[in-house]
């Protein structure tokens, strides 16, 4: 759309927005009738560490969504001349799981506990064993438990619990819902009825009913609500709390508020059975949409779903570029010591594409990126090493090759559980994040880890705002009968599908001789951590 059409599609109305809570920047994306983003806004902001808790607070929430609105449409001012009055739609969406519990006056009783929280061990490994169904430590349901079980004053009064993007949803629609991908970060989901497993909320209901509390977790929870439904609309004070220029109008429609999970298989087209999708940068996740229930649950394998209430299987890994990027920096203090300026783009790129050059399974070498602990291999704690043996085929190529290599190595041993233990099918993986900023590298590498084509779309650097911009357009613009992943297919991403990279025999090959190097390997890392205080 040319400029003249994007400034009529923005007076009129017919734009649509989708803001995005991540963990360090709260980032805009406002779309054109064709779904193509025509102006952002950012905010950059940190969590914070109170009495030893991982929180936001309620203001920095507030002002930090309004300053990003802000931008966005100082940005629309400065490249349209226009002013953003009205919308099509709105969505929001945030980091998923964590813990908002408030009593009947709406007020907070607790400062927000994020994700990052591993204070629900105990609750997590008691669920899960009550459930028969693996509950993370980050999920609502398992900060809730944890607090009855601490023997929390604050539980009792609990009238409404919520996650930062249904927080924000009800606060600005006085709608108390989720859509059903972020519901399934908070509790179980059964997929025939796309809502919680009524079996397991018994069983909840059943385990605290002792402590006589005046609420049952359907009292207590948002109702589940699935791509496409109309959330609510945003109220008058809704408008003014979120565009304090008071130039919003009331009464635009808003979408389920989603997670940070379903808003990236949104915005990498990766909702539908047998696709899956990759995030790759300071850590890594990669999701695959199932065609049928695992046989059994996994301490490595979380279970939620599409923003449509289809089942996922997701491997969240906490380490996976920090370590590569240490490397070149090294690399970089090494030219520079020479007197060379480097550019950093350039650099990585050189690095990376060597990494081509090198033995499929890496020369015998071996790493460990673990800045963090790694659950998916057992480590609470981690500490970035290399090694060796003296005949290894120790050179730059093997070097930088082992070292994008062990990037995904915990995500490979995720993975294999799910291709070769349960024989997922895969039918494509969109891959999205700074792995693969350099081209056909991390694309190529990932190919070989998991045995599936690989695709890198340029889209995909917009994330998760455009994400659930994608969704709430949806609400307002699908066709009757048009499920979510026809209306991606054929309304966003028609002629844009990427650049597809099939698996290369001999990398497969490789990556697996180098992850069974990788996981004889571990008691090495565990030696490491255990001995470097």
């Amino acid at each position: 759309m040319g400029v003249e059409a994007t400034k009529n599609t923005i007076e009129s109305g017919k734009a649509v927005l989708g803001i995005e809570f991540g963990s360090t920047r709260i980032k805009a994306v406002l779309v054109d009738e064709t779904n193509a983003p025509i102006a952002s806004g950012s905010h950059e902001w940190e969590n914070q560490l109170v009495d030893g808790i991982w929180t936001y607070s309620l203001d920095a929430i507030w002002s930090g969504l309004q300053d990003c609105y802000r931008d966005m449409t100082e940005d629309v001012k400065a490249k349209y001349g226009v002013e953003v009055t009205s919308l099509a739609g709105i969505g929001f969406s945030a980091m998923m799981h964590g813990y908002m519990p408030f009593n009947a006056a709406g007020e907070l009783m607790v400062p927000f506990r994020t994700w990052r929280n591993t204070i629900t061990e105990q609750a997590s490994e008691e669920l899960t064993e009550l459930f028969q169904f693996h509950i993370p430590q980050r999920w609502t349901i398992a900060h809730l438990y944890q607090a009855i079980l601490n023997g929390e004053e604050h539980v009792k009064d609990i009238a409404f619990v919520s996650t930062l993007a249904e927080y924000i949803h009800w606060q600005l629609t006085g709608e108390k819902v989720a859509g059903v991908g972020e519901a399934s970060g908070m509790f179980p989901i059964d997929t025939a009825t796309k809502d919680y497993n009524a079996e397991m909320v018994k069983k909840f209901d059943e385990l605290v009913a002792p402590k006589g509390f005046g609420w049952k977790l359907s009292d207590i929870f948002p109702k589940v609500l699935v791509a496409g439904e109309n959330a609510g609309t945003l109220t008058a004070e809704g408008a003014k709390k979120l565009d304090v220029s008071g130039k919003l109008q009331a009464g635009i429609p808003v979408c389920p508020p989603e997670g940070d999970a379903g808003t990236g298989m949104a915005a990498t087209n990766s909702v539908a059975v047998r696709t899956g999708n990759v995030s790759a940068g300071t850590s890594v996740f990669g999701m695959i949409v199932l065609e049928k229930d695992l046989f059994k649950p996994y301490d490595a394998i979380d279970i939620v779903t599409t923003p449509a209430g289809h089942q996922v299987a997701m491997v969240h890994c906490n380490n996976c570029t920090s370590d590569l990027n240490a490397w070149v920096n090294i690399f970089k203090e090494f030219a520079e010591a020479f007197g060379v300026e480097v550019d950093m783009g350039k650099l990585f790129g050189t690095l990376y594409n060597k990494a081509l050059e090198g033995d499929a399974d890496c020369g015998g070498l071996l790493a460990y990126n673990y800045f963090s602990g790694e659950h998916i291999t057992g480590f609470n704690e981690g500490r970035p090493l290399f090694a060796r043996k003296p005949d290894s085929k120790f050179n730059l190529a093997n070097f930088m090759r082992v070292n994008l290599f062990t990037a995904l190595g915990a995500l490979k041993v995720g993975f294999d559980i799910l291709l070769k233990n349960e024989d997922v099918k895969i039918d494509k993986i969109y891959g999205h994040g700074g792995l693969f900023k350099t081209k056909g590298v991390g694309q190529g590498i990932l190919a070989a880890a998991l045995n599936s084509p690989v695709s890198v779309m340029e889209t995909a650097g917009e994330g998760g705002a455009w994400g659930i911009a994608l969704l709430a357009s949806y609400m307002v613009n699908k066709k009757e009968g048009e499920t979510l992943d026809q209306f991606l297919a054929d309304q966003v991403f028609a002629g844009s599908e990427g650049l597809e990279m099939q698996p290369k025999a001999e990398d497969v090959t490789g990556f697996d001789a180098f992850i069974e190097r990788y996981k004889a390997g571990l008691p090495i890392e565990k030696a490491a951590v255990e001995s470097l205080k």
